[in-house]
């Protein structure tokens, strides 16, 4: 079985054959826990206090995660209803001409996620390793190890099957050993804090400084950053209907338990604890923390296979299995050599892009219109209403934050783009 359907020009592009499609409802809802799942999830969690309290941090997190997945497993359903990939949606609304920046834009932000994702796997083995043998975790040696065995895991998982990875080794041994991993964590900690005194954490103030919308987008922002990935999976769905399910139960029960972690977390730690730290002094921690960082290859993965499907979109002569050994390669390096601090502001602009390309993807081919396909290169009132969201979004955060910027994006977006889709 491959991954992609046969197409005599671009395999990105051309709807998946039925014969391609092999994914169930329970290898999505695997696929996505696993996605959901990482260190850079629980320290968003930790953000949230104490700016809040704990009951507003879960409520937060509880509806901003069902939102946030309900719109990725939205975005699934299209793409398994059409057997088309992100590259191909794009191209479907904004036309084949115009489609190529926001497609570039999407080549750049994976890279970078995905760089991203190497440097937290690298420092967790770092910490991993000065715990179990007393390295230097600052060990210029030892850093670039470690970078150069995960890039290499990781290259080798792109000369296989991306279908193959799903249905075998995310189903049946990475999902059981990461459910393990959280319930043990989640057990150590949340014991901790019930031997405290769990009622005055329940009750404990806020310092201030975050509103509920405003923590509503710091929850979203997780579902909503796999927006441009998700169709490059959910084409290999059999039913639009199971992939929607799938995607949004794994997906939201991942962000909620992990957001929840992190909260927990944080409460019982220094206020300038490093989380890596944290999680290894628990009782197993070093164990869970390594099936985590384990799972975290699934991400830089899902960075990869999707970077890879949207650059062959843009140059079919390079197979998709070739792209991803190349943009792993190249990840690898840069992993070694970018300042990731000055990286993040840069990738979560990138992120901020991507919000209201999809607001108006769905507008215009969610409720029957998936059959729509613009029959120009430049559908310009496709393009007016995303830079219109991209303003909306920036707007919002600078003049006002309590509002969140995310959700007035969307909505805008979406709203515009199904008043105005072709008949």
């Amino acid at each position: 079985m491959t991954d992609h359907p046969a197409s005599p020009t671009n395999e990105a592009l051309a709807p998946v054959s039925t014969s391609a499609r092999v994914l169930g409802g329970m290898s999505h809802v695997s696929l996505w826990f696993s996605l959901g799942v990482g260190l850079l999830v629980i320290q968003m969690g930790a953000y949230l206090v104490p700016v809040m309290g704990p009951k507003d941090a879960m409520l937060a997190i509880v509806l901003g995660s069902v939102i946030g997945s309900g719109l990725l497993a939205w975005t699934a359903k299209l793409g398994t209803d059409t057997g088309l990939s992100s590259a191909g949606l794009i191209h479907r609304v904004y036309g084949s001409g115009f489609a190529r920046l926001p497609i570039i834009l999407n080549i750049v932000q994976l890279v970078g996620w995905t760089t991203f994702e190497l440097v937290i796997m690298r420092d967790g083995t770092a910490a991993i390793g000065a715990q179990m043998f007393n390295l230097s975790p600052e060990s210029p040696l030892a850093l670039v190890v470690t970078t150069l065995v995960w890039g290499g895991i990781l290259s080798v998982l792109m000369l296989g099957s991306m279908l193959t990875l799903v249905r075998t080794f995310v189903n049946r041994f990475a999902l059981p050993l990461v459910v393990a991993s959280l319930l043990w964590l989640s057990w150590q900690f949340i014991g901790k804090l019930m031997a405290q005194d769990a009622q005055a954490f329940w009750n404990r103030p806020s310092t201030g400084g975050m509103g509920l919308l405003s923590a509503l987008d710091l929850v979203i922002a997780m579902p909503v950053s796999w927006l441009p990935l998700v169709a490059d999976y959910a084409r290999f769905g059999r039913s639009g209907g199971a992939t929607m399910r799938g995607t949004w139960i794994g997906y939201a029960v991942a962000n909620i338990w992990c957001y929840g972690l992190g909260i927990v977390v944080a409460s019982l730690s220094e206020p300038d604890a490093n989380l890596v730290n944290t999680l290894l002094l628990a009782q197993g921690g070093l164990l869970a923390l390594g099936l985590i960082l384990l799972d975290e290859l699934d991400n830089a993965y899902g960075d990869v296979y999707s970077g890879s499907v949207s650059s062959h979109a843009l140059f079919p002569s390079v197979s998709i299995r070739q792209w991803g050994l190349a943009i792993a390669i190249l990840c690898t390096g840069l992993a070694m050599v970018l300042p990731m601090h000055a990286l993040e502001p840069f990738l979560l602009l990138l992120s901020s892009i991507f919000v209201p390309l999809y607001g108006v993807i769905l507008g215009r081919l969610a409720f029957g219109h998936s059959q729509h396909c613009s029959d120009t290169s430049f559908d310009v009132a496709a393009a007016l209403i995303w830079l219109a969201g991209i303003a909306c979004f920036h707007g919002a955060t600078m003049w006002a934050p309590e509002f969140g910027s995310a959700l007035p994006s969307l909505i805008l977006t979406f709203g515009a783009a199904f008043v105005t889709r072709p008949k």
